[in-house]
């Protein structure tokens, strides 16, 4: 049984916690740089798949792009709708699967996703189904955190009390550009990789993890998964806590900063 299913009504362990909150403290920069890099601008169709709440596609639509946002967690859709009706642009949000898009062969120009698609669990089909929507000659967008950012660090602890199914492959192996390259095969004829990093601050390791496990849902889902089993509940607070204060990258006195690693990609897909 999946953490999230012990909340009735909840689509994904990413309806839990306060979503919209973690993604404008950690992910909305993210946005606004992966639209650039794929030169979106207006008369542009885009899909932005496991959008959230949309920090890619109120970007594009705010570039003048004609957008669609599309999440299997529709929870989110609720902060995502308020989010772009504030900045005045029209986004359309889609629930859907990034492993099973429901969208026609080459409907957009570009196709794009923030740390989003990267945690579906069957790669192939996530880059099979990219490849698919976009128009011969259409360019891809992916952001993907790195083994070294603090969101996989995360992961890693989640993952040694809660294991992820067999067969799910890991976030990180997005990162690895052998491995995108082996995905997309020869349905790519440019790729383009770069490495990116910001850091986040809080006054403290403590409360840096306060934050995480009110906002993030993957902890919240892990907590759900443990609720029969307090003391290894106890236990991975304990452990999230040691972790924060053992990625610390602040100096004594100061706030305490964590890194976010993440590497950008960009591709054309073969005419």
């Amino acid at each position: 049984m999946t953490a999230f299913q012990a909340f009735p009504g909840v689509s994904t362990e990413w309806a839990l916690g306060d979503y919209h909150r973690f993604a404008r403290a950690a992910l909305w920069d993210l946005g606004p740089q992966l639209v650039a890099a794929c030169e979106i601008g207006p008369d542009t169709r885009v899909l932005d798949v496991a959008t959230g709440t949309g920090n890619a596609a109120i970007a594009a639509a705010a570039a003048g792009a004609e957008v669609i946002a599309a999440d299997s967690t529709v929870e989110n859709f609720i902060d995502g709708r308020v989010e772009a009706a504030t900045r005045g642009v029209a986004v359309e949000w889609v629930e859907a699967d990034a492993q099973d898009l429901p969208f026609p062969d080459s409907s957009f120009d570009v196709v794009t996703s923030s740390v989003g698609a990267i945690f579906a669990p069957r790669h192939q089909d996530v880059a099979d189904e990219l490849i698919r929507v976009a128009r011969p000659g259409g360019r891809l967008g992916l952001i993907s955190w790195t083994r070294r950012s603090w969101i996989c660090e995360i992961l890693a602890v989640l993952n040694y009390y809660v294991p992820p199914p067999p067969q799910a492959l890991p976030a990180r192996l997005w990162a690895n550009s052998e491995h995108v390259l082996w995905l997309f095969g020869d349905r790519i004829s440019t790729f383009e990789a770069t490495t990116h990093s910001f850091r986040l601050f809080a006054p403290s390791p403590i409360r840096f993890i306060e934050f995480f496990e009110t906002s993030f849902g993957p902890i919240q889902a892990t907590f759900a998964d443990l609720l029969d089993h307090p003391e290894r509940a106890a236990a991975l607070h304990t452990d999230l806590i040691d972790l924060a204060e053992r990625l610390n990258l602040g100096m004594p006195g100061g706030p305490a900063e964590y890194l976010f690693e993440y590497v950008l990609m960009k591709a054309t897909t073969a005419g």
